[in-house]
């Protein structure tokens, strides 16, 4: 399965936008004293360049094993605090208040980044991606990972815009003000912040997809 070219590009278009956003978080939120999370923002804008440049090569800025890297040490963060959120008493902390998507975001990315077979020639028109990543990226024989993978991509989706509707419905009442910290700080931009999730869930469903 290939997409169009013109629909990788929109994508990857996104994606920069969505990375942009996500390293200026990082900057304002210390200007302004608002809170962040910091892991979270830090892994989206290294995300979003990752997967522009799997969807339109020319945009790849860094080697397969670079991005291997990141994304073995995200999934290995995100774990951790995955398992200090489940309870298991383990030491350290993160602003992330909710990891497991983030550590499901890095098992995609690695599914996506290590094919261990040849990839088939894409048909013309077709978008190409970073190590062949398009027709028949990822790990052969083993196509239910990345419906797997999808489906919980399809569940953040939902998830995310329930958050959404949840954050509207606050900010009209008087309590909205006090559910939007996060400590003693207020939360930076939470609405903008959970679209760049949305945008960051569909796209990766998206590829996720053109792997099967």
């Amino acid at each position: 399965m290939a997409g169009p070219a013109w629909l990788a590009g929109t994508f990857a278009t996104v994606m920069i936008a969505t990375a942009a956003y996500s390293a200026s978080r990082l900057a304002v939120s210390r200007q302004r004293g608002q809170s962040t999370e910091f892991d979270a923002d830090t892994l989206h804008t290294v995300m979003g360049a990752a997967m522009a440049g799997m969807l339109v090569p020319r945009l790849n800025v860094l080697p397969d094993g670079v991005w291997v890297a990141v994304f073995s040490i995200g999934a290995a963060w995100f774990g951790w605090h995955a398992l200090r959120a489940a309870g298991l008493g383990l030491s350290g902390g993160s602003p992330c208040r909710f990891p497991v998507p983030h550590l499901i975001e890095c098992v995609a990315m690695l599914y996506m980044l290590l094919p261990v077979h040849a990839p088939r020639p894409a048909p013309a028109g077709a978008a190409m991606g970073m190590a062949g990543m398009g027709p028949s990226a990822g790990p052969a024989g083993f196509p239910a990972l990345a419906i797997v993978l999808a489906l919980f991509m399809l569940g953040y989706i939902v998830w995310t815009t329930d958050r959404l509707t949840a954050l509207a419905r606050a900010k009209a009442t008087a309590a909205g003000p006090r559910l939007a910290e996060q400590g003693d700080r207020p939360v930076l931009a939470p609405t903008l912040a959970a679209c760049g999730k949305l945008a960051m869930g569909i796209t990766m469903g998206y590829m996720l997809l053109l792997t099967l």
